[in-house]
């Protein structure tokens, strides 16, 4: 029996270029799910809304006495209802692109799973009163849609274009140890989130039981080490002409240089909202940067011509 998208596939067909607009529109939306989530936070409006997946036990939407707390945490929910819409449009127009769809269709809908897995750990928060460590949970769900997203993207703008030259053996291990020490970067960021003074609610919320400054200092030294992996792994990429990989990991570099000195900045400032928002956008750019410089060192080279045949004679 057809399903309805086989159906739809038999009667219609999508553009390469559909797709791909489909999918930078899903990236973007990721990306405006962790920036809506630091808004929330520092805003102290994560708990403007006291019930999920209703606001309040009574409404939907948040009622004229929530003020603007439950405005903000209302609009940062509708934010995921734009994304389900976006990654649907992706969803559709993948599997109706009937020469790439395949796989890009699978990333759809690993992108709508992690939206669904996204929306419970977030009704989750609300419930245990933004227990830290579930909203750094909250944070680390964000960031695995940031990846999927991330990954379809690429890959659908990689379609139709030239292969990359063959990426060596140590270019391979710098781009895994970029990811990883990325990872570990982001991770160690919730920490310190989690001990510092943006708590996500104005009320007396309880915070990670680390010491702020030496946390700081740790997340310092693993984005220093992604920067000094991006720097070495962008001069090897220009010594092999690997054009591709290396400005892939250029713009990595530029990344994280920008977001080091923004986080250099709010540590010595105290933490001023605007900047803590800059960071937390910051990082989900760098976070892009360091997949694609991933799948950039994980390409696969051009296949040289098979030679004619030479005719009997």
């Amino acid at each position: 029996m057809p399903t309805p998208f086989s159906w739809l596939a038999s009667k219609f067909s999508t553009q390469l270029k559909t797709v791909q607009t489909a999918s930078l529109i899903s990236l973007l939306l990721a990306i405006l799910v962790v920036v809506g989530g630091s808004v929330v936070r520092v805003t102290g409006s994560g708990l403007g809304c006291t019930e999920w997946p209703y606001c309040t036990p009574e409404t939907l939407a948040p009622t004229a006495e929530m003020g603007i707390h439950g405005i903000i945490e209302f609009s940062n929910r509708l934010i995921t209802v734009a994304l389900c819409i976006g990654v649907g449009w992706l969803i559709i127009a993948a599997r109706l692109n009937r020469e790439h769809g395949r796989e890009l269709t699978r990333l759809g809908w690993l992108q709508f799973w992690i939206v669904v897995l996204n929306a419970v750990i977030g009704g989750i928060t609300v419930w245990v009163k933004l227990n830290p460590f579930v909203v750094a949970g909250h944070f680390i769900a964000a960031s695995l849609l940031l990846t999927a997203a991330t990954i379809t993207w690429h890959k659908a703008m990689q379609i139709g274009q030239t292969p990359p030259a063959a990426p060596t053996g140590r270019q391979k291990s710098l781009g895994t140890a970029i990811l990883v020490v990325t990872a570990v970067l982001l991770v160690i960021g919730t920490a310190a989130t989690g001990s510092g003074p943006h708590a996500g609610d104005s009320a007396d919320v309880p915070r990670m039981p680390f010491d702020w400054a030496t946390v700081t200092v740790i997340h310092g030294l693993f984005a220093a080490a992604c920067l000094g992996l991006g720097i070495w792994l962008w001069l090897d990429a220009r010594r092999s002409t690997n054009h591709a990989l290396a400005m892939k990991s250029l713009l990595l570099v530029i990344a994280v240089l920008g977001q080091g000195a923004i986080g250099i900045y709010q540590s010595l400032d105290g933490l001023p909202e605007v900047v803590v928002i800059l960071h937390l956008f910051g990082a989900a750019i760098v976070w892009i940067g360091a997949i694609r410089t991933f799948l950039t060192s994980r390409a696969a080279a051009a296949q040289p011509a098979a030679p004619a045949a030479v005719a009997a004679g």
